[in-house]
């Protein structure tokens, strides 16, 4: 086996975002490109539109997965899924980063 698959715990991975659902994200191992993902789940989650391209190993610090999680998913199903974070969070990070960037008056 090459030294590049989630087997040896490094893989060139391309990630893709769904035009359907904001933040949803499906990393794939760059040389089976989207074979092993199941028709129902593209069907769903619409055509891939590529984001990124990147060499994922277990340290790597992802956004909102553990790299060692999408190295297992990748390994035993082909794919990992990243689900979009709960809506009320989603609203409540917005809020906070625009609290961030106002200004608040002298007293």
């Amino acid at each position: 086996m090459s030294a590049d698959t989630p087997d040896s715990g490094k893989c060139l991975c391309q990630v893709y975002k769904s035009p359907r659902e904001e933040e949803l994200y499906l990393f794939v191992d760059r040389r089976d490109g989207l074979d092993r993902v199941p028709e129902a789940l593209l069907e769903r989650f619409g055509t891939p539109q590529l984001v990124t391209t990147l060499v994922l190993t277990p340290e790597r610090r992802l956004a909102r997965a553990e790299a060692s999680r999408v190295l297992d998913g990748l390994r035993e199903q082909g794919y990992y899924l990243q689900m979009p974070p709960p809506r009320d969070q989603r609203i409540d990070t917005g809020m906070a980063e625009l609290g961030d960037k106002n200004e608040k008056l002298p007293r």
